[in-house]
C-alpha cells in the first residue's frame, strides 16, 4: 500500500512531501486562474491578463522540472 504513494513521486525524482507541495502549488494556481477568468467573463475589464500570465508560469515551472526530471532519470542508468 506504502508503494502507490511513492511509486509516482519517485519516478519523477521526488519524495512523496516533495510532490505533494508541488501538486498542491500546481492545483492552487490553476484555481486562482480559473477564478480569475470567471471574475473576467463578467467584468472583462478586471484580471485581464491574470489566467494567460498563470498558465505561462505554469508551463515554465512544469518544462524546468522535466528537464529536472530527465537529468535525475539519467543519472540513475
Amino acid at each position: 500500500m506504502l508503494d502507490a504513494f511513492n511509486r509516482h513521486p519517485s519516478s519523477v525524482g521526488e519524495s512523496y512531501g516533495r510532490h505533494l507541495a508541488q501538486a498542491a502549488g500546481f492545483g492552487v494556481t490553476m484555481i486562482a486562474a480559473g477564478a480569475a477568468c470567471l471574475v473576467h467573463a463578467i467584468f472583462p475589464f478586471w484580471f485581464e491578463k491574470t489566467a494567460s500570465l498563470c498558465v505561462q508560469r505554469l508551463h515554465a515551472r512544469m518544462a524546468a522540472r522535466g528537464r529536472a526530471d530527465a537529468a535525475h532519470k539519467a543519472l540513475q542508468a
